[in-house]
Formats: C-alpha cells, sequence, structure tokens
C-alpha cells in the first residue's frame, strides 16, 4: 500500500514539475521582449497610442547620379489578422486571430530631372520574434511619370506569395512563390523589436523591394553575409551591415545602441544607371528630426505646422 502511494506521488510530482516547466517556458517567450528591451521600456514606449515618426535627409541614387530628396519613417504597433494579413478592426472580437505587429511604413520623395519618385513600404513584423520570427506581409509601392509598380509580399505556411503588378512588359503582372527567408525590408522593424536576433554570418536574404523595382531584377533570395558591431566614431551607435555575394549591393544601417534603438542613419551602394552611364554610387540618408504623436488625428489645415516641426520641406 505505501508503495502504491509512493508511486502515485511520484506521478503527480512530476506532472507538476513537467507543468511547471512548461509554465516557465512559455513565460520566457512572452517575455522576450521585454528581456531585449530591459524590462518593461518597450511596452511604455510603444504602447502609449502613438506612432515614432522621423525624417531623413535624404541622397538617392538613380540614373548614375545622386537626387536630393527626403525620406519618413513611421513606427506603429497595431493588431493584425494572421488570417487575413490586414490590420483588425476590432481586435477584441477575434483574439484568437489577433497578432501584435510592429509596422514600418517608409516612405521615399525625390526628384529626377523634371519628373518626381514617390516611393514606399509597408512592414508588418510580430513583435514576439521568438514565437513568430517571420515578417507577415511587406508591400511596396513606386510612381513616378513613366508609370507605376506595386508589390505585395504573403506569408503562407511554407512560403512567401508574391503579387507583382507593373506597366513595364518585362515584369507585367505576376504571381510567384519563394522561400520563407528573411526579408532586408524588416531589418528595420528587427532593430527597433531586438538588435539582439539580427542574424549575423552567412545568411540567405530576400533583397529590398524598392532596389528590385529601381533595378528591375527578379526578387530571390540570395546569400549575403552580415555583420553586426559598433560604429568606430561613436560608440553610442552600432552598425549592422550586409554585403551580397552575387550583386553589388551593400547595406548599412546605423541605430542607437541604448532603447529604443532609433534608426540614425542608412547607406546603400549598388549600381545606378544603365550601359555606359552605369557606376556604384551610394544612397545615403540621415535623421533629421522624432517626434512622437498620433499623426492619424492630425488632419486639418492648422496641423500643417506639424510637418515643420518634423523638419518636411514638402
Amino acid at each position: 500500500m505505501n508503495q502504491i502511494k509512493f508511486i502515485i506521488g511520484l506521478i503527480i510530482l512530476t506532472s507538476f514539475l513537467s507543468c511547471k516547466n512548461e509554465f516557465q517556458e512559455n513565460t520566457s517567450n512572452a517575455q522576450f521582449v521585454k528581456l531585449e528591451t530591459n524590462e518593461n521600456k518597450f511596452e511604455d514606449f510603444w504602447y502609449q497610442g502613438k506612432a515614432e515618426l522621423s525624417s531623413y535627409k535624404l541622397e538617392q541614387a538613380r540614373y548614375g547620379e545622386i537626387h536630393t530628396g527626403e525620406a519618413v519613417m513611421i513606427f506603429v504597433t497595431e493588431d493584425f489578422s494572421a488570417s487575413k494579413l490586414v490590420k483588425l478592426d476590432n481586435p477584441s472580437a477575434t483574439p484568437k486571430d489577433a497578432v501584435n505587429i510592429l509596422k514600418l511604413n517608409m516612405t521615399r520623395k525625390f526628384n529626377t530631372g523634371i519628373y518626381p519618385y514617390s516611393m514606399m513600404t509597408s512592414v508588418f513584423s510580430p513583435v514576439d520574434i521568438k514565437k513568430q520570427p517571420n515578417t507577415l506581409k511587406l508591400t511596396a509601392t513606386s510612381q513616378e511619370w513613366c508609370g507605376h509598380t506595386f508589390m505585395q509580399v504573403n506569408l503562407d505556411k511554407e512560403n512567401y506569395s508574391v503579387n507583382l503588378n507593373s506597366y513595364f512588359e518585362s515584369e507585367g503582372d505576376q504571381n510567384f512563390k519563394v522561400d520563407k527567408v528573411m526579408l532586408e525590408d524588416e531589418i528595420w522593424n528587427r532593430i527597433r523589436i531586438a538588435p539582439k536576433s539580427l542574424p549575423t554570418g552567412d545568411i540567405m536574404l530576400l533583397p529590398s523591394t524598392i532596389y528590385a523595382r529601381l533595378r528591375h531584377t527578379d526578387f530571390k533570395p540570395e546569400q549575403a553575409t552580415a555583420d553586426l558591431k559598433s560604429n568606430k566614431l561613436n560608440q553610442k551607435l552600432m552598425d549592422y551591415t550586409i554585403q551580397y555575394k552575387n550583386m553589388d549591393r551593400t547595406l548599412k544601417v546605423t541605430f542607437q545602441k541604448e532603447f529604443p534603438f532609433q534608426i540614425e542613419a542608412w547607406e546603400e551602394s549598388n549600381i545606378s544607371g544603365w550601359g555606359s552611364n552605369a557606376k556604384t554610387l551610394t544612397t545615403k540618408a540621415v535623421r533629421k528630426k522624432s517626434m512622437m504623436l498620433d499623426y492619424w488625428n492630425k488632419h486639418n489645415n492648422e496641423d500643417l505646422e506639424l510637418r515643420k516641426e518634423l523638419n518636411l520641406e514638402n
């Protein structure tokens, strides 16, 4: 009888320890962002009902020359639908479908001679990188006086599904799949969420959608090497550098070493122009001003003054 009680007690104790370990593991996953960003700083900063707006002085390589312009980064957290891959209007109605994401809207505006370019990417990355390591959705648009293009990259179970619409005959309208590897366009979100999660060494990467559209290249995984180290000129900054092995393209993103890991600058070096005009040039962007703002509520004429505060010229 005593032996039976001992065995039953042992089973109960083992079950308890197993449940306890599982709980601790799940709790660890849930707290990943807090550990990465020092306690509750992430929640205090990103869940205050505002977006971070940052303006950048832009020097954009295009047609074998450098063109001045401006870029804007808008980071904001949202509840996203895992099934529909759109922002949820009422997250409480479908809590099991809701994914907390960090969204980046990045715009670039510059003139090439008489006509302007307006480009934008939107990147939707889960905040809990350990649980959901892949960005859920990416869109990119490019508008200029010759025409415009649109790309959408959606995560499915095994791959990324890509939809490309372009007025160029060589590109036309395409639907295809690519391997589920890290996106160059998600690097910015990774930095803001958990820079220690940035991969280093030999990696596979899907290049920038803006680069793909400007160069009219195939959108497919490429071999690259990645490096994360302190900035040589400022020990308070970090540099994350990507060098593609089979492409003439390098990306370096400079950001603050401490939370909230604000992005200070970036450089992209690659071929610009065609034929005898082709040469390797470097696009550069340097931060001018940042502010936290519920910009979606600032749409009246009186709010135009906020653009001046953000040092936006156009």
